[in-house]
């Protein structure tokens, strides 16, 4: 099911110009982009990975993670090979990093209609494009989630965040939820750790929440990294001013893939930037990764709203979209997926 791709341009002589992240590839003919899935096949761009899945498993939203979306609730999880990025601690290099020789023994063709298919069969809300980086097989996603959008699924983006603003706009209509990695408030963090560059990421995490997609943020805290108490506060910050309601997820590192040098996160590094993040004004502070601190709590008056153990909900007493208790308004989106704005939207 080779797919011509979107978002590109010819430029010189059967050279093409792809515009679908930040990077713009200028890719030769014969050669494939930064995302190794991306090839120009005589003059024209086409993505390789269009129908070929590696991976589709039944998660709790939970694990995306997303605590104020559809909370409880199972999502169809799909991802192909490849990413823009090149983290060295990605926990899936495995898949993220394979190229082309990869795709050549791949037998498989799974159409969206059949995501689709198997996502209401298996008693899903919506339909995740994670695992590896959604933006690299964004054709498949984005047909995807129209079909999944038809039939009264949501869909979800957990993604690095490194989207062009025509790509991000284009799925926008059918994209309800993201949970974007905001991997540090360093360009040089991004340049050697990532291959990548800061500011894309700042734009696209402000540009989904302009366009009404429901966001939350993780940063995986890496120690000698990007575990400063200044940075930390800087990442708070950053996310106040777009909505102080948005989620924060903080996470703990393990050595993986690249970076083995680096010990696992301290507890104590995540309740320090919980601390921080809730002393800039952030209303929703979650650590991850450890077996504590995932339980959202109304910042009125305390109360324990949603209690998880793991990925597990446990007990959830917001009732209409308020605290019991109090009355304050709990930001996130209801089972029906109905309502869009971070500003206006309920649990």
């Amino acid at each position: 099911m080779r797919r011509e791709a979107l978002f590109y341009k010819l430029e010189g002589e059967r050279k093409v110009r792809c515009h679908l992240c930040p990077h713009n590839c200028l890719i030769s003919e014969g050669e494939v982009g930064i995302c190794r899935v991306r090839e120009n096949i005589d003059g024209k761009l086409y993505t390789l990975v269009y129908g070929k899945p590696i991976a589709q498993h039944v998660d709790p939203i939970e694990k995306k993670p997303l605590f104020h979306f559809q909370p409880g609730s199972l999502s169809y999880s799909i991802a192909t090979i490849g990413c823009n990025l090149r983290c060295k601690h990605c926990q899936n290099w495995d898949i993220s990093q394979a190229g082309r020789e990869y795709i050549e023994v791949m037998r498989v063709d799974v159409p969206p209609e059949e995501i689709v298919e198997k996502a209401s069969q298996a008693g899903c809300s919506s339909i995740s494009y994670t695992y590896t980086e959604p933006t690299i097989f964004f054709e498949y996603a984005y047909e995807t989630a129209k079909l999944s959008h038809k039939k009264g699924l949501r869909n979800v983006f957990v993604t690095n965040g490194y989207i062009s603003k025509e790509a991000l706009e284009t799925i926008a209509p059918y994209l309800d939820a993201a949970n974007v990695d905001l991997k540090a408030m360093s360009d040089e963090f991004y340049r050697k750790i990532c291959g990548a560059r800061l500011q894309p990421v700042l734009d696209s995490i402000k540009r989904y929440h302009e366009l009404g997609v429901w966001v939350e943020v993780t940063t995986l805290i890496i120690p000698g990294y990007n575990d400063k108490p200044e940075e930390l506060r800087e990442i708070a910050e950053f996310i106040k001013s777009i909505d102080p309601e948005m989620p924060w997820h903080v996470t703990a590192f393990y050595p993986s893939y690249k970076l083995m040098d680096a010990p696992p996160t301290p507890v104590s590094t995540l309740r320090e930037a919980v601390s921080i993040g809730k002393k800039v004004g952030l209303s929703y502070v979650y650590q991850g990764n450890v077996g504590e601190g995932e339980d959202t709590i109304c910042p009125s008056c305390g109360e324990k709203l949603v209690v998880r153990d793991g990925f597990r909900v446990r007990r959830n007493i917001i009732e209409n979209g308020r605290c019991p208790s109090c009355g304050n308004s709990i930001p996130g989106v209801d089972m029906d997926g109905s309502l869009r704005s971070n500003n206006s939207i309920y649990i």
